[in-house]
């Protein structure tokens, strides 16, 4: 058994300043203003489009990222309509095999590793369904038959694409205090990177 930490990567290049370009030019459509392009002329222009919330303007780029957290974490991720995903499948992974260590991998709790008796005792739970996920597969389920006493703890990865819109409004609701902790573990640090490629898209935020 493995306990990790959630992580996020952005999938593919990310050209902020290729991005400012062509969504000035795509935004100034709507005005007819292309003529008033110039150098540095993209960041003053989208920050009055996010103002005003004419956010239609930024559907026009995605970003992708790829998220490795809890299963019930994706629940809710999943729950974004205005996105793609692919998503680690419990029906096909045969966590007993080589390619995975021969063990299931678990995302911490963070908000019980202070707590030693609630921590000890999800560590214990873990161990005990991992050891009988392995029992019902040597028993001859298959792993789509297994994963029925697979954990919301569970590892997984999942990619999603967005928006710049739909990241937009995926940050209002998944950073906020109400969120719910693990899914702020992985919101929070996400949006601050985001801040740091696409200041005038999230900075605001």
């Amino acid at each position: 058994m493995r306990v990790i930490e959630p992580s996020f990567e952005i999938i593919g290049e990310v050209n902020p300043a290729l991005i400012m370009r062509e969504l000035e030019l795509i935004g100034r459509v709507c005005y007819k203003s292309e003529n008033r392009i110039t150098e540095g002329s993209a960041d003053k222009f989208l920050a009055s489009i996010i103002k005003r919330g004419h956010e239609a303007v930024i559907e026009h780029r995605s970003i992708t990222v790829k998220i490795i957290c809890d299963r019930g974490v994706t629940h809710e991720i999943v729950r974004h309509r205005i996105a793609s995903y692919c998503q680690e499948s419990t029906r096909y992974c045969n966590y007993a095999n080589d390619k995975f260590g021969n063990e299931l991998t678990f995302i911490k709790p963070f908000y019980w590793v202070d707590e030693p008796g609630k921590y000890e005792l999800w560590l214990d739970t873990m161990q005990q369904i991992e050891e009988n996920y392995i029992k019902l597969l040597n028993i001859g389920a298959t792993p789509e038959e297994a994963r029925s006493i697979l954990p919301n703890s569970l590892k997984t990865d999942i990619v999603m694409t967005m928006n710049l819109r739909e990241w937009r409004h995926f940050f209002r609701l998944r950073c906020a205090p109400q969120a719910h902790p693990q899914m702020r573990e992985v919101a929070v640090p996400l949006l601050e990177h985001m801040k740091e490629l696409l200041p005038i898209m999230f900075s605001d935020l």
